[in-house]
């Protein structure tokens, strides 16, 4: 057992990983890399072997990630998974070592991540809600930028960690607020998404060299990270996932029911959200986000898959 704050250093840190997904598995390398000790779950053991062959250790279930670990790590799907691997009975609050830390990296509900502060907290454990922005790229390069929720301790406990992931690590608030802030990086990145996708879609029907016209403008009053990152992509025809738009709809539709709780209207988000809709409609659920530019250019070529 840890002593009380301690800082996580690698040397005597056990990090225990669940889900290795797109972004998890560089995630998970990112922390081996650092020197932490790594036990791994995730739903198809393949997605773990690299981490395996690095010298992780598997465990079947979540819950047996956390009775093994001195820190917990997971990035998964949806919400309810989130709730799965941490409230049901047999789950991460209930296997995990007194005094563990739980960081939670997947976009969730801000009331999930307050509800699972609260029952790791009555049993003498840390929660921490710190979803990330950067996508494959950011995951990869250990430049993600991480938007955190909980208490001023655990957070400076965890920061050995967390440079390891990423580069921009900002608290944002008690429990729940690392969820909110990621809310606002989604809602910027739905609504410029479109302006992003239009654009290319513009310059390519106008007859322009689509590259020249990203030289032009990715450095000026237009530039954005999805600009200069996503858009290439979208030029190339290469749809593979960064982020899926299955993902993003779900981030989207959390924005919208938290916007409403709040009494905000968010029309560009209702557009966006209902614009991947579409695309879902017509196969695109894995591909990446940059997949809009086929709600303009259908017979654009590339696929989640390619």
């Amino acid at each position: 057992m840890l002593t009380e704050h301690a800082v996580l250093s690698p040397e005597r840190t056990t990090i225990g990983f669940v889900g290795t997904g797109v972004m998890g598995r560089s995630m998970a390398a990112n922390l081996m890399k650092a020197g932490y000790r790594l036990v791994v779950s995730t739903r198809t053991r393949e997605k773990a072997q690299p981490l395996l062959d690095a010298g992780a250790v598997w465990k079947d279930t979540a819950g047996e990630v956390a009775a093994a670990a001195d820190v917990i790590i997971t990035i998964v799907g949806l919400p309810s998974d989130v709730e799965e691997v941490y409230l049901h009975e047999g789950g991460i609050i209930h296997r995990a070592k007194p005094g563990a830390y739980l960081i939670d990296m997947t976009t969730s509900a801000p009331a999930l991540a307050r509800r699972i502060y609260e029952q790791a907290k009555a049993r003498g454990l840390h929660a921490l809600d710190a979803p990330v922005s950067g996508g494959d790229v950011g995951a990869k390069n250990g430049t993600l930028v991480i938007m955190v929720g909980g208490e001023e301790p655990d957070f400076q406990a965890v920061q050995p960690i967390f440079e390891a992931l990423g580069k921009n690590i900002v608290l944002h608030g008690p429990a729940g607020m690392g969820q909110h802030a990621k809310m606002c990086n989604q809602i910027a990145i739905a609504t410029n998404m479109i302006g992003v996708a239009e654009a290319m879609a513009y310059a390519v029907k106008a007859g322009l060299d689509p590259e020249r016209v990203l030289s032009s403008i990715t450095g000026g009053a237009a530039g954005s990270w999805s600009l200069s990152n996503l858009a290439p992509r979208m030029i190339r025809g290469d749809f593979a996932p960064g982020f899926y738009i299955q993902h993003l709809v779900k981030d989207l539709r959390i924005a919208l029911d938290m916007a409403d709780q709040l009494g905000l209207a968010l029309p560009g988000v209702k557009l966006s959200e209902s614009m991947y809709e579409a695309l879902i409609e017509r196969g695109e659920a894995y591909s990446g986000t940059q997949a809009l530019y086929k709600y303009y250019v259908p017979d654009a070529q590339g696929g989640a898959h390619d």
